[in-house]
């Protein structure tokens, strides 16, 4: 085995040769990124390495940082707002993520791997990546140069880095997001509709009753499981689509806010400003004096 500082050290050199978005690297559910700026989007399940620089994530009402050599777990869609940051100059932000299969973990559990229980109520918290956990991301990461191998080594090393994660910190929160009949699976029904129907009003009895949980048992997990009420979730959505929109598709604020779903274009505006820090047009003009390209930006994967 590599000693974890070299292997780091190849991992940055791989992850170097990607672009400024999230790039597909033609391994299944493998993905790295360099020198993102702007960390607005709604994440996807995954694990996610931070490979060199920090990135720091506003998810509800927590805001985690996370700095190189640690990985995070996302269980569930979950819309943030963030900023990455460099090491210094030439030394760009640098990550690696692995999208989940569930199907994949399951049959990891079905074979008896224990998944630690997790020892705090943090759902996103990152924890520091273990000289084998890196080792199975390096060689994962050097598969984007071996495209013969990628068909039978990826899926052996996919198992191996799933398996390192189950039995590190996070690992009951991979467990409770594979199980069928878990309340993160109940709760993502619930997810799945609010980001299919964004722009629409809901009730959480409807919500709850798509979990099959009482209203009070659906609000207590879902904002445990994502760290927003069903209400907030719903809003971050619309305002992440509504920030794209404006810098990629502008149309007047009013426009933009009814597409969205707002009744209201000056509610929109006071949520808009307390999200992203200053009101519409301030916010948008900043892109217009520093121009960012559309890749710069994710697109909320909304539909």
């Amino acid at each position: 085995m590599v000693c974890m500082t070299n292997a780091l050290s190849e991992l940055r050199g791989i992850v170097m040769r990607a672009e400024s978005r999230w790039t597909d690297t033609g391994v299944p559910r493998l993905a790295m990124v360099r020198a993102e700026a702007c960390a607005d989007q709604v994440y996807q399940p995954m694990l996610h390495l931070v490979v060199q620089g920090v990135k720091t994530l506003s998810i509800g009402d927590q805001l985690l940082t996370y700095e190189a050599g640690t990985y995070f777990v996302v269980p569930v869609d979950v819309p943030a707002t963030g900023q990455s940051q460099a090491s210094g100059p030439g030394l760009p932000y640098l990550a690696i993520s692995l999208t989940l299969d569930f199907g994949v973990i399951a049959s990891l559990l079905a074979n008896r791997v224990d998944a630690v229980d997790t020892p705090s109520a943090v759902c996103f918290a990152g924890v520091p990546a273990s000289s084998d956990v890196i080792d199975g991301w390096l060689r994962m990461a050097r598969l984007v140069a071996r495209p013969r191998e990628i068909a039978t080594l990826a899926p052996m090393i996919e198992r191996e880095i799933l398996f390192r994660a189950l039995q590190g910190p996070l690992g009951g929160f991979l467990r409770e997001a594979a199980r069928p009949g878990g309340r993160m699976s109940h709760i993502r029904r619930a997810i799945d509709w609010i980001r299919d129907h964004y722009t629409e009003p809901f009730l959480v009895e409807h919500l709850a009753a798509m979990a099959d949980m009482s209203v009070a048992a659906f609000y207590r997990h879902f904002k445990a499981i994502t760290a927003m009420t069903p209400i907030q979730y719903q809003k971050r959505l619309r305002l992440l689509r509504a920030r794209w929109l404006l810098v990629f598709e502008p149309r007047d604020t009013a426009t933009i806010a009814f597409s969205v779903g707002y009744e209201s274009a000056s509610q929109f505006s006071r949520e808009y400003a307390r999200m992203f820090g200053m009101p519409p047009a301030k916010d948008i003009a900043r892109f217009k004096t520093q121009p960012m390209s559309e890749n710069a930006l994710p697109t909320p994967a909304l539909v």
